[in-house]
């Protein structure tokens, strides 16, 4: 049994862990895991200074720069060991980790987003929709909420919204609004350079329906309906050459490429299975109105 084994035995017996207690209260995460968001998987460059570093299906992205580096989204909640890992098996350093975003304030997504701030002092900048879900730890999430919080609650240093920009070391990620899978979801828009051009990148947070409920039955969230629509509309108007997002399987990343494939930016062009997938959410979309 080699020692790379046992290391990642130990990484997914830590990831597989469903709860956790803070000094202030008891964390609930939810118990709606599937196999493939605590599955291992080997990071790798997606184009230019543009890195995967999550599991199998939960989607994290880091963007190293010359002034410290950007992670958007941080898995489950015990999933800090395996995104450190992924860095440091890819010649980089959490510690070097100077912004944190994320597509959404739901568990699978910060789950060890409050952990990693500690440990880097990164600044949290979320969008302001969002904020006091994170700040609260999803106890007042229209969908996911609850008695108790299902993710280490975080204080937001930065509030987003829609236009904002936020730069580091030569990036600039243009963030947009993609609300309706959370109030505050938003997907992200950047430039990245490789050696041979500037690919621009789009980091979309798909709008899957989470809601019971009618729309118009929907506690808490009385836009919701109006907010997808702009999502939709949003998402359909992106001009890219690379797209990404939240969940790999969403993008379809394991038939696009298989662990220690060459680089390979443009496995991620594919604008017909992006179109596909947004229909799919767009007829998704029209089917609940019917509920109404």
């Amino acid at each position: 049994m080699t020692l790379q084994f046992l290391k990642k035995a130990i990484l997914l017996i830590t990831l597989c862990c469903a709860s956790l207690v803070t000094s202030a209260q008891v964390v609930k995460e939810r118990a709606t895991l599937t196999p493939n968001w605590v599955k291992l998987y080997k990071p790798f460059r997606i184009v230019g200074n543009l890195y995967y570093v999550g599991t199998y299906d939960l989607a994290c992205y880091l963007i190293v720069t010359p002034q410290g580096n950007i992670l958007i989204n941080t898995g489950l909640a015990a999933s800090t060991p395996v995104i450190k890992a992924n860095i440091e098996e890819l010649g980089f350093k959490l510690s070097d980790t100077k912004i944190l975003l994320t597509t959404h304030a739901h568990y699978d997504h910060v789950g060890a987003m409050a952990e990693i701030k500690k440990l880097t002092g990164a600044k949290m900048m979320i969008n302001e929709a969002d904020a006091s879900v994170l700040a609260d730890g999803g106890v007042s999430d229209y969908a996911y909420g609850g008695e108790f919080p299902s993710f280490a609650p975080v204080k937001p240093d930065v509030l987003l919204k829609d236009g904002d920009k936020v730069k580091l070391g030569g990036t600039e990620i243009t963030v947009i609004n993609t609300y309706g899978h959370s109030k505050g979801a938003n997907s992200f828009l950047l430039n990245v350079k490789d050696e041979t051009k500037t690919w621009k990148v789009f980091i979309a947070n798909m709008p899957t329906i989470i809601a019971n409920q009618p729309f118009n039955a929907v506690p808490g969230y009385a836009n919701i309906s109006a907010d997808y629509a702009h999502t939709l509309a949003a998402l359909k108007a992106q001009t890219f050459d690379l797209w990404l997002a939240s969940h790999a399987d969403q993008m379809k990343m394991h038939s696009k490429r298989k662990p220690d494939d060459p680089y390979n930016p443009s496995a991620f062009a594919d604008r017909a299975g992006y179109d596909a997938i947004i229909a799919g959410f767009d007829a998704a979309y029209q089917r609940k109105l019917k509920q109404q």
